[in-house]
């Protein structure tokens, strides 16, 4: 992901979270919003392509 944040489906995004314990939510909008346990968030735009700063801010959000 680091390396080629182009071309990333919101569900890869889902399986990485899936794989650290982040949660997410998807209420019949246009985004989906990742919840860490400490309450930090992030809101991703569902539709595709998904833009590669939403990719830095995902991994961000994984790694800190």
């Amino acid at each position: 992901m680091r390396d080629n944040p182009r071309d990333w489906r919101i569900d890869s995004l889902k399986t990485v979270a899936r794989a650290y314990n982040i949660t997410w939510r998807q209420r019949g909008t246009s985004h989906v919003v990742f919840i860490r346990n400490d309450g930090r968030t992030l809101p991703v735009p569902a539709r595709r392509p998904i833009k590669p700063i939403y990719i830095k801010k995902f991994i961000e959000l994984v790694t800190k």
